[in-house]
């Protein structure tokens, strides 16, 4: 095979044999202002606790510098379009939401198991080097999709497709064969601001800023400490990842449903009861998550999580199932326990069950809780 364009079109056919519904081809560089960009962001705080988006800045800049070799990127998408509009289970109270992406199994391991046999045929036909990569290496891939020409980078630093809306994983093919690109896409948010202005918590500094430590997907999954008082009551039932700003796009009207099984929902319908999900131990929440990207959390951060939607749900029935977590040893659990229960039962039911401690954050926790009780 010699001819560019026969090579374009032999990887973009076998991407669609694989089981990708986007494939599109661009050079393995990212412009200058790309790693401003991250700098800027790291610069102003915005990526909170991810440390890694610093330590790996230099690397993270552009593919060919995290790998030298690469001279082009193969960007592929796989759609997971949900069947219904997510923006619905945020009205359900007594269940925990869990983002669309993470409903199924992990996403990690179904797209590398695609990219790995796709580039293995690649590197098989072409001569080639190949390495994937699916969102765990120092990779910029939304820049990546939207200089392929794949979809842009809306005003909520998401990427967009004009075929898919707001719903495609991406995964990437790193190869040194210098390969025909595609057009890059330009924006299509004109005066659109749909995702800006839905966002529970302000965070969007800006069009095309994110503050992370005001996202409830960062809260809720990357966070490791406890979340902010100022930031509970609007997480709501949302107990792992938010997609209000990608549910409320336009240009989700021409996004279709996932055809791919394994990125299906695990649980029908895909919201939890927050009483099932107060009995969990930490071996209940191993099997339950088993295999899907709900486990990254951990036990801990997840019933934190859980224990502020149950706050948010105004059920007092839940109050004896959370009155037990009062005694956890975990400091996260310990401390949205008493928030919980400040939401859900008297002033003198709460007074009755304070005990002083020696840990300052769950000692600041009952003395924010006791002070703004109402009166019973």
């Amino acid at each position: 095979m010699t001819d560019s364009m026969d090579k374009q079109s032999w990887i973009k056919a076998k991407a669609v044999d694989n089981g990708f519904d986007s494939c599109y081809l661009t050079a393995a560089h990212l412009p200058e202002i790309t790693a401003k960009r991250l700098a800027d962001f790291v610069a102003a705080g915005y990526h909170g606790e991810m440390s890694w988006l610093d330590e790996t800045g230099t690397r993270r800049a552009s593919p060919d510098a995290m790998w030298e070799e690469a001279r082009s990127a193969i960007v592929l998408g796989v759609n997971y379009g949900p069947d219904h509009n997510p923006l619905d289970n945020l009205a359900h109270h007594n269940a925990g939401n869990i983002s669309v992406y993470a409903r199924g199994r992990d996403y990690h391991e179904v797209i590398k198991g695609k990219l790995k046999q796709l580039a293995g045929q690649i590197a098989a036909k072409l001569g080639c080097q190949v390495k994937v990569f699916v969102d765990t290496a120092p990779l910029m891939e939304k820049p990546l999709a939207e200089k392929s020409g794949l979809g842009w980078q809306g005003k909520h630093t998401n990427l967009v497709s004009r075929d898919f809306g707001s719903w495609l994983f991406l995964g990437i093919i790193l190869t040194d064969a210098l390969l025909p690109t595609d057009t890059a896409e330009s924006d299509h948010c004109g005066n659109c601001t749909a995702c800006l202005d839905i966002c529970p918590t302000n965070a969007f500094p800006a069009p095309y800023q994110l503050d992370a430590r005001r996202c409830i997907s960062y809260m809720t999954i990357e966070q490791k400490s406890q979340i902010a008082p100022e930031f509970r009551t609007a997480i709501g039932n949302r107990i792992f990842g938010c997609d209000d700003c990608l549910a409320v796009c336009p240009w989700n009207k021409f996004a279709q449903v996932s055809a791919t099984i394994k990125l299906q929902p695990k649980h029908d319908p895909a919201l939890y009861p927050l009483s099932e999900l107060l009995m969990l131990d930490e071996a209940g929440f191993r099997s339950k998550f088993a295999s899907m990207p709900v486990r990254r959390a951990g036990f801990e951060r997840f019933m934190r999580n859980v224990l502020i939607a149950v706050g948010n749900s105004g059920d007092a029935s839940l109050a004896p199932l959370v009155r037990p977590y009062l005694d956890s040893e975990m400091g996260l659990v310990h401390g949205m326990a008493i928030w919980a229960l400040s939401r859900l039962i008297s002033r003198d039911d709460l007074h009755a069950l304070y005990q002083p401690s020696s840990n300052q954050e769950i000692e600041a926790e009952w003395k924010r809780a006791l002070a703004k009780q109402e009166p019973s």
